[in-house]
């Protein structure tokens, strides 16, 4: 590791930067090097805008685009101490898509497809707990609290500690689940029990329920996440409560799921149902 980006995530570890995020970040910083086959420290910024330009014209999503300006903002303004100018490097607009949400009846085709139990108890504590795939795969048997009905999240997105819900359905499936397998330290371990199932495995697992479940919507395991919220806000939760669920730092990030209700949509008639088109 070059004494450059030893010094960048000594830097970011300083700031509380998630584990992921600084994997990431050290991953576009490198990208940018080896294109330029130099290093940062002999780069600037005519060098950042063509970098920038040259993943958007590559197949490359607007996140990973994002994620590239962001380590490289970090990295010159904060580990090389440099000026950067937000108007002389713009950061490339993020399109706004809606994501997909599942039907209940989806779902439950879903987990009735799922015929292992382990399988079927991780996919159904993602969707009952609106959990992120990493926070499933991190869950603990003791961060399950039976008596007070909640899920203890430990350090999710931006290293926050939350708590959200416990339903009786998924309780009552996650204590058979425990008579079976009887997990002791990962509530849901991988291949050897010292550690974590893989974010990688959960994927593959969703997916092959899909597919048997003959699911044909562009969904992924984090469509149940987003199939909990609005879910939520559909049977008439506050979508304040919503927001501390998700664990999101504000409710501008929650109102997307206000565009996916489809309750009050249904209730409106077209004009031309209105006027009685003949």
């Amino acid at each position: 590791m070059s004494e450059l980006r030893r010094k960048m995530k000594a830097d970011m570890e300083l700031k509380g930067y998630s584990p992921r995020t600084l994997s990431s970040y050290i991953k576009r910083v490198a990208g940018f090097a080896n294109y330029f086959g130099k290093s940062p420290n002999d780069l600037g910024e005519d060098e950042i805008k063509e970098y920038l330009h040259h993943l958007i014209t590559l197949p490359r999503s607007d996140s990973y685009i994002n994620g590239a300006y962001s380590a490289l903002k970090f990295l010159y303004q904060v580990t090389l101490q440099r000026e950067w100018s937000s108007l002389r490097i713009p950061r490339t607009k993020m399109r706004k898509r809606l994501p997909e949400v599942l039907a209940t009846s989806e779902i439950k085709e879903l987990l009735k497809a799922t015929s292992n139990l382990k399988h079927r108890t991780l996919l159904m504590t993602i969707y009952a707990a609106g959990l992120r795939v990493s926070e499933a795969a991190n869950l603990k048997v003791n961060d399950i609290d039976s008596r007070r009905m909640v899920i203890r999240v430990r350090q999710g997105k931006g290293n926050k500690d939350r708590y959200t819900l416990l339903s009786e359905v998924n309780l009552s499936l996650l204590r058979t689940y425990w008579k079976a397998y009887q997990p002791q330290i990962w509530l849901f371990p991988g291949v050897t029990s010292d550690k974590p199932i893989t974010t990688r495995t959960i994927q593959k697992v969703f997916q092959t329920s899909k597919e048997k479940a003959k699911i044909t919507k562009n969904v992924s395991v984090h469509s149940l996440r987003h199939s909990f919220a609005t879910h939520l806000l559909e049977s008439g939760t506050d979508i304040y409560h919503i927001q501390r669920l998700m664990g999101h730092s504000s409710t501008k990030t929650t109102s997307i799921y206000i565009h996916l209700k489809q309750e009050n949509m249904l209730k409106i008639k077209s004009p031309i149902d209105i006027w009685n088109f003949q």
